[in-house]
């Protein structure tokens, strides 16, 4: 552990000292989340660096547990007199509250620590090489043929820490590192236009790709710019490996074990049934280091684990905080989900859909319709009942090439029920492109298209 890190590990529990000797005199048990960050953005602009802002962040989240009561609050300054009225303030809320018998603060000890060498590597590159390589993306796209400029493009480092320390006697702490890079080049032909993303996610700077990003963006672009809408009818749908995730996480309620305690997730009932076609499987995988969403711990400090929310379509377990485990009487899953500034909820951490039995051949027989980009997910979903109606794009293929672009058509379904209605989950997962989702394809049948 380096001299800096020491440091702020005796600055947080030194703060914690002082602020849970109050709480404790009060009656009371808590936790406190520090989180702290700082981040670099850059955006270029005319082939020159258009902005450059330097940002850093730091805040204490209290949370208390008073009787069968909670309150909290929060501060970004560290002073004594910041420190007492934030407790001050969490009793206080807590004093007004409903009760809340379920919802405690975790008896857990102990410390998690999690190995930070290639979460959150040393960064060697110069500030020089940073503006290079957006200015360099920016200018390289603007040139190509039929791009009228690149309107939205940035580079994002960002370096982020969580602790968290209970009057128990657990602390827990996590860093780690994240650099994307997008553009979002605009495309005209007459008066026709058309704008695609391109974004790549690493751990550090020296991964990013810079050509690979621009071609990207540019192919997708002028596919799209040719693109035309679908004849109105049913076809079978593939969500690329960035859609698919953004579709079941609009549909995350069905997870919720906080939903189903507030009687609003549709699957509250059916541990141990089928909830979807037997090919499929999920498995959230806090774990993977692979991925960028590698949690060593909860946001409670209860350590995680791999969990296997649904083994060949029959639902196993919900995801589960302190709280909605004990409301339930059942085991923890180590997904609570709180901010500084939030209260307690439940998230998942790295959504997988295990590989299915069937070939990529199989998967992409005959006609079906990739989805590339869905507009209007959230705007257009009731997760309650499971029908969404979005704008949608992408290509219509034929055993796997893509024979014509397609923009200007929504596509409508019920998630719920497309689940039972599968043609095929092929046999290779994927990674979507912020790495916090790794899955299978599925190959969903009979669609509704509305285009021309």
């Amino acid at each position: 552990m380096t001299q800096h890190k020491q440091d702020a590990n005796n600055t947080a529990q030194k703060l914690a000292q002082v602020i849970f000797a109050r709480v404790q005199q009060a009656g009371a048990e808590a936790d406190l989340i520090i989180n702290e960050g700082s981040s670099l953005s850059l955006k270029a602009q005319g082939g020159q660096l258009d902005e450059q802002v330097v940002a850093s962040t730091f805040i204490v989240g209290l949370r208390v547990v008073l009787g069968e009561q909670v309150g909290a609050a929060s501060s970004e300054a560290t002073d004594p007199d910041a420190l007492n009225f934030m407790v001050d303030q969490a009793l206080a809320n807590a004093h007004h509250s409903a009760a809340r018998p379920s919802e405690r603060i975790s008896p857990l000890a102990g410390e998690l620590i999690a190995d930070s060498a290639d979460l959150n590597p040393a960064d060697d590159s110069t500030m020089d090489e940073k503006i290079g390589f957006i200015i360099d993306l920016e200018r390289q796209l603007s040139a190509r043929p039929q791009i009228r400029n690149v309107p939205y493009n940035a580079l994002v480092d960002a370096r982020q820490r969580q602790q968290i320390l209970t009057t128990s006697g657990r602390y827990a702490d996590q860093s780690s590192a994240q650099v994307v890079a997008y553009v979002y080049p605009l495309a005209e032909q007459g008066e026709r236009t058309a704008m695609a993303a391109s974004v790549a996610y690493a751990r550090s700077f020296r991964e990013l790709d810079g050509a690979r990003l621009s071609d990207r963006a540019y192919a997708d672009t002028l596919a799209l710019l040719g693109g035309h809408p679908l004849k109105s009818a049913r076809y079978d749908v593939i969500f690329s490996a960035n859609v698919q995730p953004q579709l079941f996480g609009a549909f995350s309620l069905m997870w919720s074990a906080k939903a189903a305690q507030d009687k609003v997730n549709p699957l509250r009932d059916k541990i141990g049934t089928l909830i979807m076609d037997k090919r499929l499987s999920l498995v959230d995988e806090p774990l993977n280091r692979t991925g960028l969403g590698y949690r060593l711990f909860d946001d409670e400090g209860s350590a995680t684990a791999a969990v296997t929310l649904v083994n060949r379509g029959e639902l196993i377990t919900l995801a589960h905080n302190s709280a909605t485990a004990a409301h339930f009487g059942v085991a923890n899953t180590g997904h609570a989900a709180r901010g500084a500034k939030s209260p307690l909820t439940v998230g998942l951490h790295q959504l997988q859909l295990q590989p299915g039995p069937d070939s990529q051949a199989t998967l992409h027989q005959g006609e079906y319709f990739e989805i590339t980009q869905l507009d209007g997910l959230h705007s257009g979903t009731n997760a309650i009942s499971g029908e969404f109606s979005c704008g949608a794009s992408g290509y219509l293929c034929y055993d796997g090439e893509r024979r014509s672009a397609v923009r200007g058509v929504t596509v409508a379904g019920n998630l719920y029920q497309m689940l039972h209605q599968i043609v095929a989950v092929g046999d290779q997962s994927h990674w979507n492109d912020s790495r916090h989702s790794c899955m299978a394809s599925v190959r969903f049948a009979d669609l509704a298209v509305a285009g021309s």
